[in-house]
Parts: structure tokens; sequence; C-alpha cells
């Protein structure tokens, strides 16, 4: 059996001795670990990271996706492909633990694997996998595909994630005060520690929430009938389950079932945290929910010669160092797309992972003022779109792809495929601005931005998620002017391409081009700004703080 120091590598910090189970259905930590899709993985592995930097009591638990999410490639055509790729990591350590999970009424043998600490300095994270030979075919495929499509599958996932996660914590004799759920994916967990503790509120005691899904559609649900046919509940029968929640209907809501295990819950930005209190708020016996707001991990994103340039307010080498990141930047584009852009040239960059209510395609909506900005010689742009679509998710694909053949035949459009860890990071660096443009209310948080400032890209964005709290328009950011709540979506989204165009044109390149003085006090003064409020030191202490003690 594992000790605590061949499980931790470090010894806990006294400030942060309470030892916590983190369970997250994906990690980003680093690009050669490919076991996340977005923005929960990019929070979880940046809250890892700052975890081991403050040598927190804390250990990860995550599921090890045989291929992954998806590789994005490209067909013949040229257009977005999604290809699964089996995955080998040679640095993973056998933890020799093999135990079993009932799932649909059989034994299903699951294998955990530690991240150690030091590979890629994170706070250790055992990882689920039932892809070995003790298992039958259907078996194994549970941990092949993160997210998979099929909903039997997805329900496994979630078993073998909670109850699994939660049986490993008890064969490694490692006794969390807390399990903290980083959203719902885990929640089977609690029907574990209700079998172990006979009492609801002796499992509050014990669990904690945070939840990422602003949108009722979001949040994961399924039929009572299935998930008890599933063995999902444990132990319990499907009135039992009922009973101790006091849920009725015909689908069990993992958050609303998460709010009423947990003693407390936190939204991922103060804007968040008041939609979720109005989504979940009318249900009896559910938690109290806080705020946290998302941050992410500088040390892991910052380019250290632009963070020095900037604290020394050297202004030259932050010209220089920018170039030179948007020159790595433009490698890619010319390797992918055939197309030489030019580091003297405003670079605005939209990348995350594409969904509708996001709109990849905003900047386009007006077509010929579109076509304006992007023909104009006096103050010439470059655009660069990327991000990966859910692989079922046909009209996301359709739009990427839509996005992609409108920016093909201009040289100063580009859209990436691969965005992962690694052309995050060139994205971040090589551009200077940064576009997000989501519907309001719809951004729970919305991290990328935050590292995009400890970069040198200035945020052009909605007020939505996080950018309440950091946004000083003309400032630290320049903010696109949202439209009235009382218009109907097709008006809001007319409405706010005008706010947005309108920023771009009389604002943004004039700008960059005629008043560059001001364009880096900006860039400089986001920088100041986005650390610490939004750098994962604060985030991982605040949890501790305000989440894990009683």
């Amino acid at each position: 059996m594992l000790s605590k120091q061949e499980i931790f590598g470090y010894e806990p910090d006294q400030k942060y001795s309470k030892p916590v189970a983190y369970f997250s259905m994906e990690f980003a930590v680093d690009q050669a670990l490919k076991i996340y899709s977005g923005g929960l993985g990019f929070l979880s592995g940046s809250h890892l990271r700052s975890a081991y930097e403050l040598k927190q009591n804390l250990v990860g638990i995550g599921m090890l996706w045989k291929y992954g999410y998806y590789d994005q490639i490209r067909d013949s055509n040229g257009f977005m492909k999604p290809e699964f790729i089996e995955k080998q990591y040679s640095f993973l350590q056998d933890t020799g633990i093999v135990f079993t999970v009932q799932v649909h009424d059989a034994p299903v043998h699951v294998k955990a694997w530690l991240l150690k600490s030091e590979t890629f300095g994170t706070a250790p994270i055992f990882l689920l996998s039932t892809d070995i030979p003790e298992n039958d075919e259907l078996s194994k495929s549970i941990t092949h595909i993160l997210y998979d499509s099929n909903e039997a599958t997805r329900i496994a996932q979630t078993i073998v994630l909670g109850i699994g996660g939660a049986m490993l914590l008890d064969i490694l004799n490692f006794e969390p005060d807390v399990y903290h759920m980083n959203e719902g994916h885990s929640v089977s967990l609690n029907f574990y520690l209700y079998a172990k503790y006979k009492s609801l509120e002796e499992v509050k005691k014990l669990v904690v929430f945070t939840t990422h899904t602003p949108e009722m559609a979001g949040n994961e649900a399924h039929s009572y009938g299935l998930l008890k046919e599933m063995s999902f509940f444990y132990h319990l029968q499907e009135h039992e389950v009922k009973s101790l929640l006091g849920m009725d209907g015909e689908n069990f809501n993992y958050t609303l079932a998460a709010l009423k295990f947990s003693r407390k819950a936190n939204g991922v930005s103060k804007l968040h945290g008041e939609v979720a209190r109005q989504m979940w708020g009318n249900n009896a016996g559910v938690c109290e929910i806080i705020s946290i707001t998302n941050a992410q991990n500088k040390t892991y994103w910052r380019d250290a010669a632009l963070d020095d340039a900037i604290a020394t307010h050297d202004d030259e080498a932050i010209i220089a160092r920018k170039k030179a990141m948007k020159l790595k930047l433009f490698s890619v584009v010319a390797n992918q797309c055939g197309k030489l852009f030019n580091p003297n040239v405003l670079t605005i960059v939209w990348a995350r992972r594409f969904a509708g209510y996001k709109r990849a395609d905003l900047v386009m909506q007006d077509w010929d003022r579109f076509l304006t900005i992007v023909s104009n010689t006096r103050y010439p742009v470059q655009f660069i779109w990327a991000g990966k679509p859910y692989p079922e998710d046909e009209s996301s694909i359709a739009l990427f792809n839509h996005i992609m053949g409108r920016a093909r035949p201009f040289a100063n459009c580009a859209v990436l495929t691969g965005y992962e860890l690694h052309l995050s990071a060139l994205l971040k660096k090589g551009s200077d601005v940064w576009l997000n443009n989501p519907r309001m209310y719809r951004e729970a948080s919305g991290t990328s931005g935050m590292t995009a400032a400890m970069n040198g890209s200035i945020n052009l964005s909605i007020p939505d998620g996080w950018v309440p709290e950091f946004a000083n328009d003309q400032k630290n950011c320049f903010v696109i002017q949202p439209a009235s709540n009382q218009l109907q979506v097709q008006e809001k989204d007319s409405q706010e391409n005008k706010n947005l165009m309108d920023m771009l044109e009389k604002t943004v390149l004039p700008m960059y081009y005629d008043n560059p003085g001001k364009w880096l006090g900006i860039l400089k003064q986001a920088a100041a700004d986005v650390v610490p409020a939004f750098e994962a030191g604060r985030l991982a202490n605040e949890y501790y703080e305000k989440m894990y003690k009683v």
C-alpha cells in the first residue's frame, strides 16, 4: 500500500493540513496528458497546480481516458474531423491497485494509476481505468472516451468516478475530511458515503460541490429507472433515493442532488453565483451557494520574458517579446493554413470550446461590415479562430466548418485545429486581442481571458462570467456593451454584433495603430489587475478558507 509520503512526495503545509479529495471528470495539467475537453479541465488543472505550490493536503480523483476527448484533425477537404487515437503514458505510476465497482449489477474491475506530484507540479492525481484484461470489452469501453455519447456508458463513467473514487480512497486509507465534487459528474460518491454512514447529515458534513453550468439543459439528468438499473444508487432503491433527497419526477438531476448532499456549494464567478441561486434556490434542502471565482495558475501560463518586461515597464521589451510570440503562433498558422501572418498587424483571437451560445461567428454576422474590417489597409487586422466542439454536436461542428469555409479566401483569417493546452498557450501569447462574446448569463466564468491578460493580450469581452469583477473599460480591457434583456435572441445578437464592430472600428483598431502608448498602458494594467485576484493560488486558498473549513 502507498504511504502518504509516496502519494504526495511532499509534506503538506500545516495551514492546509485538512485532507481533501477533489473529484473531477477531467484535468488539464500538461499537453502530454490528454484527459480533458475544455474549461472544466483547465480550471481543475490550474487548481491542482496551485494546490501543489501551496503544499495542500489534497488529492485529485479523475479518469484515465484511453482515447482522450478526441484528436481534432482535418478531412480531405480541409474541414474538421474528430479522430480517436489510443494514448500511452509512460509517466503514470501503476499503483498495483485493482478493485471492483458494480455497474449494471455486474462487477467491473477498476485499476488506479497515480500522476505523482513532481511529474508536472500538481497535487497528486489518481486516475481510474477499466481498460484492463480482467474486464470484457463492454466494461473496458467505460474509460475509453471522455463524455461518451452513449447514455449508459456516460452513466457508467460517473459511477466509476464517484463510487469508484470513494472506494479507492478507502483502499488507500486516505480519509478525507472533505469530498469536493468539481461539477456533478461524481455525485454517485454520495450513495457510497450514505451506505457507509447511514445518515444524510453525516454525508453533508463531508461533501462540498462546485457547479459550473448556468443553463438548465447543461445540467446532467437521467431517468431514475435507468440509473437504478445501472447500479448508480449503490444499495438504494429508487423510492429510497426520492425520499432521502426529497426529489420527485422521472429524472434524477445530478446538480440538484449534489446541492442536497453537500454542506456548501459555490458558483464560479460572482455573477454565476447569483444565477445559480436563482436556478436552484427554491428547491427544498439545497445547501448554501456562495461564489468562488475561477482562476488560472500563472506559473504554468506565463511567459517569463514578457512577465519581466511588464513588471519593469520596459515598453520596448514588451513590444519585442510580443512580436516574437506572435511569430511562434504564426508558424502554426502557416503550417496549418498556408497563410503568412504579419507580426506588425493587430491580431484578434477567438478560441475556446465551440458551443452555440459562445457565438464564434458573431464578428461575421454583418458580413458586409466584416468584409470592410478585414480589407481595411489603414488599420489592418488578422483573425484566428480555434476550439473543439463536442464530437457528436453536429450544429457546433457545422459552425466550425462554416467559419473555416468563410475564412479560407482571406489571407488574414485562419481557423486552427488541435485546440489543446499547447495551442491555447500559443494563442494567448501570440494574440493582441482576446475576443469573448457569449450570450449574457450563459458563461459561468470563462477563464481563458485571465491567461490572455497574463500574456499581454487585451480582453475584448461581453461583461459575463468573471469579466465584471475585472473589467475597467479602456483601462484594462475593452467591454462590448450588452443588448437589452427585453430583446429577442436574434435581436440581441444583431445589436451586440453592432456594438462589437463599433468597438473594433472606433476604439480598438485606431488605438493600436495611432496611440501605442495607451495600448501598452491597458496591456500592463490588465497584467497587474489579473494577479493575484484571478490567479489560482488565490482560488486554492479560498477553497480551504470558505469551503473546506466547517
